[in-house]
């Protein structure tokens, strides 16, 4: 059993103390990823988006989960978002999937979006346990004006634990399925094997492998990555170590996010590349913007000396008045009950839908996800799509 490196307290110290990026939008209050910001994908262009409007609507491009490019004509993502649970169909009927390279808004058409050549599914993925979660996708043409992101290999010091690390995704903003048009990230930290191991122990969400898997988040919750973000890349001292895979619920305290560990699939995303996917420098990456800070709690005034009790006043003559008892009042109006949010579905399931809930008065009222046509599929993210 491994413990952790810096106490809880330092390991923030320093994730907070890691300076702004110019590629981050200054004064970006909007939360990304979950606890996250909006960032630039030219600070990030091997980060890249799945997508297809045939199976998930044109709304967002169509896009249903990320991933990383990390050879010219090479992607990595999650083996479960090319699944039929997802898809709806077997990844070969699906005609128009797509990657996305170069795109910061969804609903635009900066960048490019390159057809899939072909595609490779670890068939030995388990989603069951949500083991083996790595698909390799070649493009049918290659990306010349990117560079491609270094794998981590074993032992790399960013599987450090209270190593610093960055998550990239379009996905679920806050648990409840509104998705983010704009590509954004969290800042996390790489947590000790021990925690995720006491959280998963086996069960509908899965099982934590500390061998294939890797556990991230922060201890306390609220920051993770969500639903729509699965395949996505996890960064740390400017490798890939990770891929977002699963985890229960979104930034839930006690519930870290799971991901691919990449030095145990290297081997085989090299052995299915297209073209040459060699470990390389690391990349340099921007620093991730902290969240948006609690306000703080005024100070305290200080005490003030105790003052001496007053003297009662005289006792008058006169009888004391009446007294009248007070009208009576309307009970309070029933609050509406909101009902509790119910956690993404495990690996391979389809996503459960949420019941309605009760109207909101208007100066509250959250935006609706986006709509998706009859017949399309939505997007599911573990955590599965995380299903995405």
């Amino acid at each position: 059993m491994r413990a952790l490196r810096y106490p809880l307290v330092v390991a923030l110290a320093l994730l907070l103390a890691i300076p702004l990026p110019a590629g981050a939008v200054n004064g970006a209050v909007d939360r990304g990823i979950v606890g996250g910001q909006v960032v630039k994908v030219a600070t990030v262009p091997w980060t890249v988006a799945l997508a297809s409007r045939e199976r998930f609507g044109p709304v967002r491009s169509g896009q249903f989960c990320g991933g990383a490019l990390v050879g010219r004509s090479t992607v990595v993502t999650a083996a479960h978002c090319l699944t039929r649970e997802v898809l709806g169909v077997d990844a070969t009927e699906a005609k128009d999937l797509r990657v996305i390279v170069g795109r910061d808004d969804l609903r635009g058409n900066a960048g490019k979006e390159i057809p899939f050549k072909g595609s490779w599914v670890n068939p030995a993925f388990d989603a069951d346990t949500n083991e083996g979660d790595v698909a390799v996708i070649t493009l049918a043409e290659p990306v010349a004006d990117v560079a491609p992101i270094a794998m981590a290999g074993q032992g790399d010091p960013g599987y450090a634990t209270g190593t610093a690390a960055g998550v990239y995704g379009w996905g679920d903003t806050r648990g409840t399925g509104l998705y983010s048009n704009t590509l954004r990230a969290a800042r996390i930290l790489v947590l000790d094997d021990t925690l995720c191991r006491r959280a998963y122990q086996g069960g509908p969400e899965g099982t934590y492998r500390p061998a294939t898997m890797l556990c991230a988040g922060l201890p306390l919750g609220g920051r993770d990555a969500c639903q729509g973000d699965s395949g996505g890349p996890l960064v740390a001292r400017g490798k890939l170590v990770g891929l977002v895979s699963w985890g229960s619920g979104c930034a839930q305290p006690g519930r870290p996010g799971v991901y691919t560990r990449i030095s145990a699939v290297a081997a085989l995303v090299r052995a299915h590349s297209a073209d040459p996917v060699t470990g390389g420098p690391p990349v340099a990456t921007p620093p991730l913007p902290p969240p948006a800070q609690n306000p703080q709690q005024p100070p305290k005034p200080p005490a003030q000396p105790a003052q001496p009790p007053a003297a009662a006043p005289p006792q008058s003559s006169q009888p004391a008045p009446p007294q009248v008892a007070p009208p009576l009042l309307p009970p309070p109006a029933a609050q509406p009950v909101v009902p509790p949010l119910l956690k993404p579905p495990p690996a391979g399931q389809p996503p459960v839908a949420q019941p309605p809930a009760a109207p909101a008065p208007p100066a509250v009222q959250s935006p609706a996800a986006p709509p998706v046509p009859p017949g399309s599929v939505q997007p599911v993210g573990a955590r599965p799509v995380r299903p995405s």
